[in-house]
């Protein structure tokens, strides 16, 4: 049963969490560190969106995941001063 197959990887003790605070272009972890990068509403945000998806690919292991959930414009970009008013029609 494949439902089964990831409980029985974890381990016994959670693994512990440590918060970093870094540019998505230039992470400090080893190659290879992670199972899965999960991006939620920051990669809109990225200047250098290129650079933020090589890191990800060096961070991940072979057979990693990416789980990305982000805002995509449908349409042309809002024009004029108020630009932040137009997200709430």
């Amino acid at each position: 049963d494949d439902a089964a197959a990831p409980a029985a990887r974890a381990p016994e003790q959670p693994a512990p969490i440590r918060f970093v605070e870094t540019g998505a272009e230039r992470l400090p972890f080893a190659s290879g560190s992670f199972d899965v990068v999960i991006s939620n509403g920051v990669f809109s945000l990225i200047v250098d969106k290129p650079a933020a998806l090589r890191e990800i690919h060096r961070v991940l292991r072979p057979g990693g995941r990416l789980r990305l959930a982000d805002q995509v414009l449908d349409g042309p970009a809002p024009q004029g001063a108020d630009v932040v008013s137009s997200w709430f029609r």
